[in-house]
């Protein structure tokens, strides 16, 4: 039932995160106009479509449906209605130099098998490290993972369990507590990197992802995560908001310390009661209310940050399917933490790299045209403020270093086979979205940035104006954004409901 009916909200940027709140607010009532620069809906989510092969940019690792369908309730309407999930396994197949892999799934038994062929001991260790990840999922994310840390208290009460669960450890610390094997230490603490953070920096609460896809699985959307981001939108439609593509906010317009809306690029005006931003956090602030006090002061804070690193992206389709690859490879290099230290730090772009390599056709072959296969490779790289470099010469460049590396080994007769080729830089990443340093997941996941000191939901002084997103808490990937929308939305329908009821 509809519990709020007078109010109008706005919200910036049609990614994950402001899909879901808009879904959420619509739902509630709040009559919501969801603007987007793009010629599409997405985000980090867009998608390309080239000689019958389709390319989503990312995110393509979907963990927790649950959060998607929790977006449905109440409205009569399902998930499967509007999208198809379709599992995949193994969720990863990770690779190594020296010829090890390791097919990492549900299947506990087999992993513990493989495990045991490269250390015995390392099962009971395994298994010691899943408890302490379950316990980590229920208390950081179970619990914690959609309550809004708008006050110090907040905080401090989440405190004593944090400290019980030795949140203060990285992530690849805690995997080496219960772990010995170099490649298994690799396997469990790699996730972060999904997330923009740093596995020997980003406290060891990021430790639930394991825990998280255990129990959810990973899954892929029929047609790709584009066909995710369309069902989603298509919802939101259907339940009566409205979607403005091709519309690039200008500002946001304030009176006195309220917001009153948004003005578009060319002159419009949209009014609203309340906006939420699913921009980047720093071109939220620093532009889009660059005017005001607010605007200079946040903005100038918020550059102060450490900011994840940036993504190299190769989109490229082949002409013979590739039926030996798994949905989801990750090839590692031969360096491992110093590898990591050169991408988050710099000072230039390291001559090896680590990948993830994803072949969407092993899951669904309608991503390519019939007998085809399509594909994208990521290699992370520093951000545009750790590495000085000029990709519209480097990229092409590195294109050919990561096609060659491919073809060696893993995708015999690549260059052979290619039908066509689409690179995304650091440079994409700030030209298109607007993301500060270019960086592909907004501020690094450490734990002096994590929750109560993460940008807010709430902006502290605008009380009208919200954040949503990778930026704020808790952070990115899909379940990071969505449960950001949880969190919002919870904050703007109470406003919402505080301000009808005193009307």
């Amino acid at each position: 039932m509809r519990a709020v009916t007078t109010k109008r909200a706005v919200v910036i940027g049609a990614g994950f995160g402001g899909i879901a709140l808009a879904i959420r607010l619509q739902r509630a009532g709040v009559q919501t106009t969801l603007v987007e620069k793009r010629d599409k809906p997405g985000g980090r989510a867009y998608v390309w479509k080239e000689q019958g092969f389709t390319f989503d940019a990312g995110p393509t690792v979907i963990t927790d449906p649950d959060c998607l369908t929790e977006l449905f309730e109440g409205t009569g309407s399902e998930l499967k209605d509007y999208i198809d999930l379709m599992p995949v396994d193994p969720f990863y197949r990770l690779c190594w130099e020296d010829g090890v892999h390791f097919d990492y799934n549900n299947d506990e038994a087999a992993m513990e098998r493989q495990m045991a062929a490269l250390n015995p001991a390392d099962v009971e260790g395994y298994r010691r490290f899943h408890a302490h990840s379950e316990a980590l999922y229920q208390e950081g994310y179970v619990k914690l993972g959609s309550v809004p840390f708008q006050s110090f208290w907040t905080m401090m009460k989440a405190a004593p369990v944090l400290a019980r669960l030795e949140a203060w450890n990285s992530v690849y610390d805690m995997v080496a507590r219960y772990i010995q094997d170099p490649h298994l230490r690799q396997a469990f603490s790699f996730h972060t990197l999904l997330v923009g953070g740093d596995p020997f920096k980003s406290s060891s609460v990021y430790s639930l992802i394991h825990a998280l896809e255990r129990r959810g699985g990973v899954w892929f959307a029929r047609g790709g995560t584009g066909a995710l981001i369309a069902g989603l939108v298509r919802f939101f439609e259907d339940l009566g908001g409205v979607v403005r593509l091709n519309s690039a906010v200008e500002r946001i317009e304030t009176e006195g310390e309220r917001t009153t809306g948004v003005t578009l690029e060319g002159g419009e005006v949209i009014a609203a009661d309340m906006v939420a931003s699913n921009g980047d956090v720093v071109h939220t602030y620093d532009k889009l209310l660059g005017r005001t006090p607010r605007g200079k002061a946040k903005a100038k804070s918020l550059k102060s940050k450490r900011f994840s690193m940036s993504l190299f992206v190769l989109h490229f389709g082949t002409s013979q399917p590739q039926k030996h690859l798994a949905h989801h490879t990750i090839c590692f290099g031969a360096r491992y933490r110093e590898l990591i230290s050169e991408i988050f730090a710099g000072p230039a772009l390291p001559e090896d790299f680590s990948l993830y390599l994803h072949a969407p056709c092993a899951t669904d072959p309608s991503m390519a045209p019939e007998g085809m296969s399509s594909h994208y490779v990521l290699s992370p790289v520093p951000h545009l403020g750790a590495a000085d470099v000029d990709w519209s010469v480097k990229g092409p460049e590195y294109r050919e270093k990561i096609l060659d590396y491919l073809e060696e080994r893993y995708i015999p007769n690549l260059r052979r086979d290619l039908v066509t080729t689409r690179i995304w830089t650091p440079q994409d990443f700030k030209d298109d979205l607007n993301a500060h340093l270019g960086s592909a997941f907004s501020l690094e996941p450490i734990l002096a940035q994590s929750a109560w000191f993460r940008p807010h939901n709430r902006d502290d002084v605008i009380p009208n104006l919200y954040i949503v997103g990778a930026g704020t808490h808790p952070g990115a990937g899909i379940p990071g954004v969505v449960g950001s929308a949880k969190a919002t939305a919870s904050l703007m329908l109470e406003q919402a409901r505080a301000e009808t009821l005193s009307a």
